[in-house]
């Protein structure tokens, strides 16, 4: 168990239309210092379909992919103990400052890539908050019951009302 806390700064601007949080980053994205940075992550390849963009490669074109489309990343937690990636690993979260964000843009919505940022999310921050979150099917490539196709659909119907 490693007490670690997050050390890159979330992704939005004053156009971001929704905010996706995840849970914490993986152990490669801690590496890369930016968010999703499992090559096998399908976070990138479902928000570019969102953003109607080709896939990022660089960071740089990971920023701008978000901000042209209108979407906002973060995580649900700042620090916390965990266990390599493992989410199911994480103990005593110090959650990051979700209301103050959303209070100084004008997200409309709030995702999660997944359960377990939901969970913490509800747990957390959806109080001070004032908004609920919608639970999306996780990126992630432990996630291996969810195609890539059937991701993008979901993402895109949960996401559409907002994006449009």
């Amino acid at each position: 168990m490693e007490a670690l806390t997050h050390t890159f700064l979330p992704v939005y601007d004053g156009r971001s239309r929704i905010l996706i949080l995840g849970t914490f980053p993986s152990v490669k994205s801690r590496e890369n210092q930016f968010y999703y940075g499992h090559p096998q992550n399908r976070f990138w390849k479902v928000t570019a379909a969102l953003a109607k963009s080709p896939a990022p490669q660089t960071v740089e074109e990971k920023k701008n992919m978000l901000l042209e489309g209108h979407i906002a990343i973060w995580d649900v937690i700042a620090s916390c103990e965990i266990e390599g990636s493992s989410d199911s690993s994480i103990r005593n979260v110090v959650v990051n400052d979700i209301a103050g964000l959303l209070q100084k843009t004008n997200i409309r919505a709030v995702f999660c890539n997944g359960g377990k940022a939901c969970e913490l999310y509800e747990k957390y921050c959806e109080k001070s908050c004032g908004k609920k979150a919608y639970k999306l099917p996780s990126t992630s490539p432990a996630n291996a019951a969810w195609s890539l196709e059937r991701l993008i659909e979901s993402w895109r119907e949960a996401t559409a009302p907002y994006l449009e």
